[in-house]
């Protein structure tokens, strides 16, 4: 697996109350989220790279308000999960 390495000033954990650890989570999980709303991953690759199951990602995209891409993908992802 790749390492990616981000650069960010101290300040920001401060003004986010989070820790190191937390900040790396939400900052995964958005990046994921994001790819994902821009069609470049599947909303398994996406999964994988926010460190999460497919369920927990497609209902991590309702928090950030994104929709399943389609119906079909959806119900795909939904027979997988169920798995």
């Amino acid at each position: 697996m790749a390492t990616l390495k981000i650069d960010y000033p101290d300040e920001i954990l401060v003004s986010m109350k989070e820790s190191k650890d937390q900040f790396a989570s939400e900052l995964k999980i958005a990046a994921a989220v994001k790819l994902y709303e821009l069609g470049k991953l599947s909303s398994g690759k996406a999964a994988k790279l926010a460190g999460l199951d497919k369920v927990s990602f497609l209902k991590t995209l309702g928090a950030y308000k994104i929709s399943v891409s389609t119906v079909e993908e959806f119900e795909e992802d939904m027979k997988v999960a169920i798995k």
